[in-house]
């Protein structure tokens, strides 16, 4: 039997993506939107994209129908915590997508409410099912690469325009910039990696002409007990896609991803190890499509089929961490 779901908000910038795969999915009964910002729904809802999709009048609707299991949250940042919020109050298991607001207390409220209701809380970062990362993650917490000491990572972009801009209105999209809105996907990834770190020192500048008040060329350093994680992120890059890398380095190896989509990874070993060779190689990965093994993966969770691929605290974690990133935590 399908899951039925429901969509709550249009406006996130993964919104049109998670509306495509739950259309497309044979798991899922995409029942409804519901947008309550009435021009934006105005906007939107003659786009191809919402052909034959009901629009839920009210929030209220959409909540407190008992049949709908599941709601995905993809609003404006700014809105999210409350839409997840008001779903897990009524029962609903959440796909939320990233970052998780900037309000650490209201998110930790809201995985209290999860814990406490058995319900699920999936954030929305789509490197974890990325064949890549996959692979990546595999190898550094199986030991395969011997203590990771050192992580390089980038991930920026060039593409932001004026509908980002009236869409980015939370206080950390103002004041943590693209650090916060983007590069928190690679700061999920190094937290999966190294855990928790003891510090973290922001680095936030406003390099580009338009818009001063946003921090659009970023770095940031994580520092643990014996390593430490460089990340940088800005949103004045040209063809930023292709740029986008991640370095792992461990005391019995090391993996370089570069692009990230579509995943292209180089191992290197101390000596041969579990098919492959001692030095640099190539390991040849299979793309997959954004948000449909994430989709898969929240279904299978709902169902019962299998545990959580991450627990809701490595969520919590990830927002600390990104919040302390963004300069928005100590």
């Amino acid at each position: 039997m399908k899951i039925r779901m429901a969509q709550y908000g249009i406006l996130h910038d993964h919104a049109v993506g998670k509306t495509r795969v739950m259309k497309a999915s044979t798991d899922v009964d995409l029942v409804g939107i519901c947008e309550p910002d009435k021009l934006a729904r105005f906007e939107l809802k003659d786009d191809s994209l919402y052909e034959g999709l009901n629009w839920f009048s009210t929030p209220q609707e959409m909540l407190e129908d008992e049949t709908i299991e599941a709601i995905a949250v993809q609003g404006r940042v700014a809105d999210n915590l409350s839409f997840a919020e008001q779903a897990l109050t009524n029962n609903k298991h959440i796909w939320l997508d990233k970052p998780a607001g900037d309000d650490l207390k209201q998110f930790e409220k809201i995985l209290s409410i999860a814990r406490q209701k058995k319900r699920l809380v999936q954030l929305g970062y789509m490197f974890r099912y990325n064949t890549g990362f996959q692979f990546l993650l595999d190898w550094a917490n199986n030991g395969r690469l011997g203590h990771i000491f050192s992580i390089r990572a980038r991930i920026s972009t060039g593409g932001v325009n004026a509908n980002h801009w009236k869409r980015w209105n939370s206080t950390g999209e103002r004041q943590g910039g693209i650090m916060f809105i983007l590069a928190c996907h690679l700061i999920d990834i190094i937290v999966a990696l190294m855990g928790r770190p003891n510090r973290v020192t922001p680095f936030l500048r406003h390099d580009g002409i338009d818009y001063d008040w946003f921090q659009d060329n970023n770095l940031v350093v994580f520092e643990y007990g014996t390593g430490q994680a460089i990340l940088e992120s800005t949103a004045l890059e040209v063809s930023a896609g292709l740029s986008r890398r991640i370095e792992v380095y461990g005391t019995k190896g090391s993996i370089v991803m570069e692009p990230l989509e579509p995943p292209k990874l180089r191992l290197c070993l101390d000596a041969d190890r579990d098919g492959y060779k001692k030095g640099w190689q190539t390991v040849n990965l299979k793309a997959r499509p954004r948000y449909v093994e994430s989709l898969r993966a929240f279904v299978a969770d709902i169902r019962g089929q299998k545990k959580p691929d991450r627990s809701l605290d490595h969520e919590y974690t990830v927002q600390e961490t990104v919040l302390r990133a963004a300069g928005l935590h100590e």
